[in-house]
């Protein structure tokens, strides 16, 4: 493939956040004449079963390939982003809550070319809808790593993520449409295609800001959040594994190291509390929250972090 001939689509998944996905849509005009070299175009895929995207896209300053996919959760919509696009060389997966900064695909296409990796992964970077209460900062629910442009990432978001359509297509890579209300597809979709010979690089220069709403910005809502990382820990390493044996052995670990975090995290917590440290205060409360998760995990439950009304339960993970 000549870098002149390079085709990219991107790709927006949306469910009833039209404010946002307009906002989104409206920023896309500069960004995409930053690869002036490329071919883009933009997959819309509304996981709303009523269309409510249909207006924002038809209004869309670019022209966008709308799609409905009526299978609830994120995967499904990823996977459907990906159908629709197998004609592109490239699809960069952007939420339809994030705003990207300049150069944002054009950094994702640069890094893509120099190292001709299966996936790319930009930064997501949060910025607070109004100040945040200085416990919720010192919990670490909201920090976002960053890392070297080039260097390898063993485990990917999707929030910020270039993916080369032909390496997937060659490695039988999907989303897992089972975490679709749960979350974690991201995870367990990189570590796959690491399994099958894949390689994701990281991209610094790439930048999406996602604004967290009000109500992200309450301690309940930071510990659900926590809970929901330790269920998916587990969860995950579950679907990954290949042999009972080996889902026997993570299911143990988890019903053991859950409760021992629990242990050490409430421990910390009250230390926090008595001696009035903030960082020790708060972190010890998520680590309660994810052992927590991690075992209720260990014995089958899969929290849904974003259920819907009205939807069906997703499957158990494998026994």
């Amino acid at each position: 493939m000549s870098d002149e001939a390079v085709t990219v689509a991107i790709g927006i998944p949306t469910y009833r956040r039209p404010e946002k996905l307009a906002e989104l849509l409206a920023s896309l005009p500069e960004r995409i004449a930053e690869v002036a070299d490329c071919s883009v175009r933009v997959v819309v895929v509304d996981n709303d079963p009523e269309g409510s995207a249909r207006t924002v896209c038809a209004e869309s300053p670019v022209p966008v390939e709308y799609h409905v996919e009526t299978t609830a959760g994120i995967a499904a919509v990823r996977n459907r982003i990906l159908a629709e696009s197998q004609d592109a060389d490239l699809v960069a997966f952007i939420d339809d809550d994030e705003q990207p900064l300049p150069q944002w695909l054009a950094a994702l296409v640069a890094t893509w070319r120099e190292h001709r990796s299966d996936a790319v992964m930009g930064r997501v970077i949060s910025v607070f809808a109004q100040p945040i209460d200085p416990w919720l900062r010192e919990t670490g629910v909201y920090r976002r790593r960053e890392r070297v442009t080039g260097s390898d990432v063993p485990v990917a978001a999707a929030g910020n993520l270039l993916v080369d359509v032909r390496q997937l297509r060659d490695r039988s890579v999907r989303f897992d449409e089972r975490l679709g209300l749960a979350g974690g597809e991201d995870t367990l979709f990189s570590r796959l295609l690491a399994d099958r010979g894949g390689r994701v690089v990281w991209c610094n220069e790439s930048h999406a800001v996602d604004e967290v709403p009000a109500d992200r910005l309450t301690r309940d809502w930071a510990m659900r959040r926590a809970y929901n990382g330790g269920n998916l820990a587990t969860q995950v390493a579950l679907l990954h594994a290949t042999s009972r044996r080996a889902r026997a052995l993570i299911r143990l670990r988890a019903a053991v190291g859950g409760p021992a975090r629990m242990v050490v995290g409430l421990a910390r917590h009250l230390w926090g509390r008595m001696t009035r440290h903030l960082t020790h205060d708060a972190r010890g409360l998520r680590t309660v929250h994810r052992g927590w998760g991690m075992t209720a995990g260990a014995f089958g439950h899969l929290h849904e972090h974003y259920e819907r009304p009205g939807t069906e339960p997703s499957a158990p993970s494998q026994s």
